[in-house]
């Protein structure tokens, strides 16, 4: 690792710690040529599997992208950005746990709505309206008594 401060190559881990429930190394490391201190942020390079959107395209995940789409759904919800934050890591380790190198934006819409249900039952119904495209107030009707019925009873998915 290169010193930040006088450009030296060598420089040795002072400590080592788990950060970001497990998902990064924060380690402090010390020049020895200078002495300065400084922090680095060590994660695993995961890639994303690619989204072939309806019309045939094909983009690479966009993970700002999910992230606005979410908070355009939780707009003015009560829901913590820690709790955001943590239903786009659980999208995201679903898509990659597919193990496919190309997902449908179908499933990526259907990972969100599945934990915009956990999360918020209005933002969930906004997103499915988007997604769906819903025509009319009977298509909303519908969605909602779906999200009133008992776990298990007349779901389809």
């Amino acid at each position: 690792m290169h010193c930040p401060f006088c450009g030296t190559h060598e420089t040795k881990v002072v400590d080592s710690r788990l950060v970001a429930e497990g998902q990064q190394i924060r380690r402090r490391r010390e020049c020895i040529s200078c002495h300065e201190r400084f922090t680095t942020y060590e994660t695993a390079e995961l890639l994303m599997p690619r989204v072939i959107k309806t019309d045939g395209t094909r983009q690479p995940f966009d993970e700002d992208k999910l992230r606005a789409g979410i908070q355009r759904a939780l707009e003015k919800r009560p829901v913590s950005i820690e709790e955001i934050e943590a239903a786009i890591t659980r999208i995201k380790q679903r898509l990659r746990a597919t193990g496919e190198r190309e997902l449908p934006s179908r499933e990526v819409g259907e990972a969100v709505m599945l934990e915009l249900k956990k999360l918020d039952q209005v933002a969930y119904v906004r997103f499915a309206s988007v997604y769906r495209s819903f025509q009319d107030i009977n298509e909303f009707r519908e969605e909602i008594e779906r999200l009133s019925t008992p776990a298990g009873e007349g779901e389809t998915s």
